[in-house]
């Protein structure tokens, strides 16, 4: 903020006073005094508005300030070195008294900031550390230079004289690199204007605040306010405060969040991240590598163009490491994720460890692991190491703390638009692009194919862009489908665990061997760990135990000794995924997942494409254990044809009498079910219209806009949205949830859902509620009202 320089040098350093210079930019020409007048009217009037335990202290302050200033409230600034008992007060008034003076970064300055003449030791000696010239330096890149200062200026004169509000905040940031750490510090400055007296020299002239609201905005020009309101005409009288302070971690953490919000962590390969994480430990000879937990039909995998910024991927493709052996480390540790620390690592100490040679040939000396989750979901790996001898402790890690539910969600996008790329190539290769769309693709191929004929560059595609479309969500959710599917392996596990154990007591009774007695002892215990709960940790250690210790023996068994083949063939039977009984309850579940998604997609589909005729618009469905589908519509989508609110009405009357159909659907299919399940029903209200691009790199569809984006984050949190005050779930078997902002959205729904009653679809149980807090989500409330069924 500052250009300073010693202007005198006195015997304490809280006394130096530094000028600071302002380029072409004269304060000089404008009349200002440094008094502490204002200040003493401050103190006076916090002892008539506000009496406190302080009162007598600010009594005797108010006294030795009017006893010390008798020549006259302005002070020559050469001489503010006799006032230091003053400044000392004012200090002492202003801030706590525990206050540390050597970490402090507090000064006083003029009232038109050209002059600092009291400061903390904190203050003085960060502004001589940053230069090794002395106390003349640039603090960079936010300058006070001519148009800045004015707009300093003339927010305090419109403030305080026309009582105009500028929203602008008296702060700016200052970053640096620290010449001791190599890595950036930033820090925020804050001007404090409190006592800062401003008088008019003359007449006021009249503004009007509409005229002036332009002119308020940061960088705006002040040329026009220049000639209304020429800083000549005014004297500034007191002094200013300047308060800096340390907002490194709050900027490192920033950055990675503008990552996030910018989609920019592939682009450049999390380059930015890795710094911000290197501030935050606050050593440059520590780096970062990232590892994403991708997964292709339920395996770890690591996809090593997309892991290049980890150190251990690269260093297996460096030293020849198998494909299949690295998948093997990763997916031993993901089984078993938890924060593993090497420190001293060296060539003297060997390790037939596949992870540990890699560390040590690439000269690795420290090394960590950390899981990372999103959700209480493994979403990928942080790497910590370093080639210097760096101790990796707790106070490195503590550090790191604020930025892991960023790196998290950053590996979780990463996961999500991995598992796209691999989706859209299926979409890509298998289904056709819809007719509502394809035209625009169209379009932009043959823009594509003009640019490139004749040119030797390769030229870029445009982006396929639908502007202004308004957009409509659904979903199909069944209820409790993770309980069921828990439910049901427990289940099928306690089934195996009861055959195994009658397989070894009727293997015990023919052949007279120890180890089938350990097994039934270990079955049992299986049986009753299971009865109280079963965690993934158990399920992964128990099927360690089958597969290690249960079927080998029951191979040697059956080899060895004939006469038990039958009673062996039995149980392995049974562990048949297709038709034996390990397997029945969990069969039974993705039976009935599988007739209600395959019936719900079935009706979805017909009932969209009898509405195309209408007007275009694009639908796209997409399959968890439920079923949820966007839908766009608007006049970008066939330029050719008027738009007309008719049928975005009409789409949002199908929405609802389908989701009312659909309830009734499910519920009928409730007898065909092995495993019965109900479905919960779900419509998110968004009046606003907003733009969507086509991700070439993801092959799908986008919101466009910071604005946007905020649509989408809500479409993923609602589904566990719970009724305010309440621990009930807005969501409801027979019932259907309409989730919305303003009452306004609302009411267009309100209407048809009077119209589906009278058709005799719906209930007249129409609730109005209010939705607990989300993520960054308030305000939101909510329609439900349930369906009549048949």
């Amino acid at each position: 903020m500052y250009l300073a320089k010693s202007y005198t040098d006195q015997s304490s350093i809280q006394r130096k006073t530094f000028e600071i210079k302002n380029n072409d930019f004269r304060p000089a020409a404008m009349e200002s005094a440094l008094s502490f007048r204002p200040f003493v009217v401050h103190l006076k009037n916090m002892l008539k508005d506000q009496p406190s335990v302080k009162s007598e202290f600010y009594r005797y302050v108010i006294s030795k300030f009017e006893n010390e200033m008798t020549k006259g409230s302005a002070v020559m600034i050469r001489d503010s070195a006799r006032y230091k008992e003053l400044m000392e007060l004012v200090y002492m008034i202003l801030t706590p008294l525990a206050t540390n003076e050597k970490e402090h970064f507090w000064a006083l300055s003029t009232p038109i900031p050209d002059k600092i003449f009291f400061s903390t030791d904190g203050f003085y000696n960060f502004l001589t550390q940053q230069t090794s010239s002395g106390p003349d330096i640039t603090i960079s890149p936010v300058e006070l230079y001519k148009n800045q200062q004015t707009q300093y200026l003339y927010r305090l004169i419109l403030d305080r004289l026309y009582k105009i509000p500028t929203h602008a905040k008296n702060e700016v940031l200052y970053q640096y690199t620290d010449v001791t750490t190599n890595l950036p510090k930033s820090y925020s400055i804050y001007t404090d204007t409190r006592f800062i007296d401003i008088q008019p020299k003359g007449n006021l002239p009249q503004l009007d605040y509409k005229a002036m609201e332009p002119y308020l905005l940061e960088g705006a020009d002040t040329a026009p306010l220049e000639e209304l309101l020429p800083l000549r005409s005014f004297r500034f009288e007191g002094f200013s405060v300047i308060t800096m302070i340390d907002v490194t971690a709050a900027q490192a953490t920033e950055i990675i969040r503008g990552v996030l919000v910018n989609h920019e962590y592939h682009t450049c390969k999390n380059e930015s991240v890795i710094q911000a994480l290197k501030t935050l430990a606050g050593n440059d000879k520590i780096d970062f590598g990232l590892i994403p937990s991708f997964q292709i039909n339920g395996k770890f995998v690591v996809a090593k163009a997309e892991c290049s910024q980890s150190m251990v991927v690269e260093a297996a493709k460096k030293y020849g490491m198998t494909q299949q052996t690295f998948d093997t480390l990763v997916t031993e540790y993901f089984a078993n994720p938890e924060m593993v620390v090497f420190n001293h690592l060296s060539k003297d100490s060997l390790s037939e460890h596949p992870l540990l040679k890699l560390l040590i040939a690439e000269g690795i000396s420290s090394y960590a692991l950390v899981p990372v989750f999103y959700n209480k979901t493994m979403a990928g790996i942080l790497e910590v190491f370093s080639k210097d001898d760096v101790l990796l402790d707790d106070a490195i890690f503590s550090r790191l703390q604020t930025a892991l539910p960023l790196i998290a969600q950053l590996l979780k996008y990463s996961t999500e638009e991995f598992d796209a790329k691999i989706e859209t190539i299926i979409r890509d290769k298998f289904t056709p692009l819809q007719p509502s769309v394809q035209w625009k693709f169209n379009q932009a191929a043959w823009h594509y194919l003009e640019k490139s004929i004749g040119n030797t560059k390769i030229a870029d595609i445009e982006t396929v862009t639908f502007e202004k479309v308004h957009p409509l969500y659904g979903a199909i959710d069944i209820r409790n489908s993770t309980f069921e599917r828990n439910r049901a392996v427990k289940e099928d596990i306690k089934n195996q665990l009861t055959l195994l154990t009658g397989t070894l007591s009727s293997l015990k009774k023919m052949i007279k061997m120890e180890t089938a007695e350990t097994l039934v002892c270990a079955c049992d215990r299986w049986s009753s760990e299971i009865n109280e709960y079963l965690s993934s940790a158990d399920e992964i250690a128990l099927n360690r135990f089958l597969d290690a210790e249960v079927n080998p023996f029951l191979n040697r068994i059956k080899i060895e000794y004939p006469v038990a083949k039958d009673i062996v063939d039995f149980y392995f039977a049974a562990l048949d995924e297709t038709a034996g009984m390990a397997f029945e309850n969990r069969r039974k579940l993705e039976s009935s997942l599988q007739l209600i998604n395959t019936s719900v997609a079935g009706y979805i589909e017909n009932a969209q494409k009898s509405l195309k005729s209408a007007y275009p618009f694009y639908f796209e469905k997409f399959r968890t254990d439920g079923i949820e589908y966007d839908m766009y519509i608007g006049q970008s989508m066939a330029p050719e044809k008027p738009f007309d609110e008719i049928y975005l009405k009409n789409l949002r009357l199908w929405q609802l009498t389908s989701m009312a159909e659909i309830a009734r659907l499910t519920e009928k299919l409730l007898p065909q079910m092995e495993k019965p399940l109900r479905t919960t029903q779900m419509i998110f209200i968004h009046s606003n219209a907003i733009n969507i691009n086509f991700r070439n790199d993801e092959r799908r569809f986008d919101v466009e806009g910071a604005y946007n984006i905020r649509y989408e984050i809500i479409k993923k949190r609602i589904d566990k949205a719970l009724v305010r005050d309440s621990r009930e779930r807005l969501t409801q078997p027979g019932k259907i949830a309409l989730v919305y902002f303003n009452d306004h959205e609302a009411e267009e729904y309100v209407e048809y859902i009077s119209d589906l009653q009278e058709m005799g679809l719906l209930d007249n149980n129409l609730e109005y509620l209010e939705l607990e807090e989300l993520q960054g989500v308030i305000g939101l409330k909510a329609l439900r009202i349930g369906v009549k069924h048949l």
